[in-house]
């Protein structure tokens, strides 16, 4: 069971400073995710295979080739904005 003690042991360990209606709330808010996770927990999963994705997946990506090409003057053929072999993009931030 959740209670004060041990949101304020938690609140602790994370530096947070609550009011004591914020320790009640919270109190109750971890104590239905507790419960919630032990329901959960209950449930029979014997027999039933582990998925970690709702449909099944391949790798979906080439395989890497390593090359021993310089591409980078082909590349800055297509960039809309170069100065002295590289890319000119816009400015982020305030400049003076």
């Amino acid at each position: 069971m959740i209670d004060r003690d041990d949101v304020e042991d938690l609140a602790r360990l994370a530096k947070l400073e609550l009011s004591e209606a914020e320790k009640e709330q919270f109190a109750g808010e971890l104590k239905d995710v507790v419960d919630y996770v032990n329901k959960i927990l209950e449930i029979d999963t014997e027999g039933v295979k582990p998925t970690y994705y709702p449909q099944p997946r391949e790798n979906v990506v080439r395989e890497d080739e390593v090359t021993n090409e310089d591409r980078r003057d082909e590349m800055l053929e297509e960039a809309p904005e170069k100065t002295e072999g590289q890319f000119r993009v816009p400015g982020i931030g305030k400049q003076d």
